[in-house]
């Protein structure tokens, strides 16, 4: 992936060199962030294209980061293109940046480049963490998909931008070729797979079993699921038409390894949709997109495993633990008390087929003058070879971040570490 943004960076930078320099030097620094602002809206896209072939490798979580991170480096280009482009004007027709404002406004081209970057504008205001954390995640949502619009916009802001297009055949057939790629991809995994793959395997609900009073598996079948590429510890996002509305949805790991047969989701009720699954009703239609996700055997480097969970983020070690594998396990498994444990009986039992071992850790942290488990001293003590294994951690972000510190103390080496964050934004 980074080769691919490499090679189009450089490709980016011979355009802007042979297509020579603008009307003035301050323009000329504008066309050089307006073409790198095309091609971070391209990444921006492939980012949050759910290629199956990047998202194994990487893991949605840490994209949608890199998404997050894009987007601010977009925001902060596009502004800073659009404030040459005025300046270089008014520079040459010797007037006021307010009057070229207004006068580029009354050229189409331009027009429509400045509402792609007030709707980028919009978006990166939103997306801030104060106003992010105050809005609910479908209007943010919501609103978040302007940027299919803004992108839209700009495309056709620089194909009007003839010199941007048509310096050369080549800078013509690049730009094409990559504005169809970036959207084909986008909509190859965004729309058309998943339309595909629900017709195709028509998934249904054929069981909800609670497993506690605020968890629930529900099990859900369909057809010709042994072509479905799915693996123990990947993630769907889940619809139930006639449940909820379309457009909510939430990313449940796979509780159990998927075997051709059926899957299973265990959640915890945690918002009004994971709550109201228990009332889901046998025989209705589920929409599942997916499976995504890197946390899986396919990055196990060494011959065992340590596999930490918290929570309700066992069940994709659940899922591992059934999944046909070498090595020996250890488990560590953190929650409040033991009647919190979900899954504690099948984790019991698969533990003891693949003879791993088990430490159920309970309690309040520090309790009888232990170490904290996660801190590298707990670490070492309940794994002293911790070092020479894989490691994978799911679990609340607090816990997440004190064991991968902790691995980080311990210098378990990056590349055996394998942490899986939920959530979507």
């Amino acid at each position: 992936m980074w080769s691919f943004v490499i090679v189009n960076a450089v490709i980016v930078e011979t355009l802007f060199l042979s297509a020579g320099s603008g009307k003035n030097g301050v323009l000329t620094f504008a066309k050089f962030f307006g073409l790198h602002a095309a091609l971070l809206m391209m990444f921006q896209l492939l980012l949050v294209a759910r290629m199956p072939w990047l998202d194994r490798r990487i893991g949605m979580d840490r994209l949608t980061v890199w998404h997050r991170w894009v987007g601010f480096t977009l925001l902060w280009t596009v502004l800073t293109h659009a404030t040459l482009v005025i300046l270089g004007y008014a520079t040459l027709d010797d007037t006021s940046m307010a009057k070229t404002f207004v006068a580029l406004s009354g050229v189409p081209a331009s027009l429509l480049g400045m509402w792609a970057a007030a709707t980028v504008l919009v978006i990166g205001v939103i997306s801030t963490r104060p106003l992010r954390r105050r809005l609910r995640y479908e209007v943010w949502h919501g609103l978040h998909l302007l940027l299919y619009v803004a992108l839209g916009l700009a495309f056709v802001h620089q194909l009007e931008e003839t010199t941007t297009f048509t310096s050369s055949a080549f800078a013509t057939a690049y730009w094409w070729i990559l504005w169809l790629f970036a959207f084909g991809a986008l909509l190859t995994g965004r729309v058309v797979m998943p339309l595909w793959r629900n017709a195709y395997h028509r998934f249904r609900v054929t069981a909800v079993v609670p497993e506690s009073d605020d968890v629930v598996s529900v099990y859900v079948t369909g057809r010709h699921l042994d072509k479905l590429p799915a693996r123990a510890g990947q993630f769907c996002i889940w619809r139930f038409p006639g449940h909820n509305h379309w457009w909510l949805a939430n990313p449940f790991s796979l509780s159990a390894a998927p075997g051709g047969i059926g899957l299973r989701l265990t959640a915890k009720a945690a918002g009004s949709t994971s709550a109201g699954l228990r009332n889901l009703k046998v025989g209705s239609r589920a929409f599942v997109e997916g499976p995504y996700g890197a946390f899986t055997s396919l990055h196990r480097t060494r011959p065992g495993a340590l596999l930490i969970a918290g929570g309700v983020g066992i069940t994709p070690v659940r899922a591992m633990l059934e999944e046909q594998a070498t090595g020996d396990v250890v488990v560590l498994y953190r929650v409040r008390s033991e009647a919190d444990a979900v899954l504690l009986n099948e984790v019991r039992h698969l533990i003891e087929l693949r003879g791993g071992r088990l430490h159920l850790l309970t309690g309040r942290t520090g309790e009888g003058g232990a170490p904290p488990p996660f801190s590298p001293d707990g670490l070492h003590h309940l794994v002293p070879d911790i070092t020479e294994r894989d490691v994978y951690v799911c679990g609340p972000p607090a816990m997440t971040k004190a064991v991968l510190a902790g691995l980080r103390d311990l210098r378990v080496p990056a590349r055996q570490v394998h942490a899986e964050r939920f959530g979507l934004a």
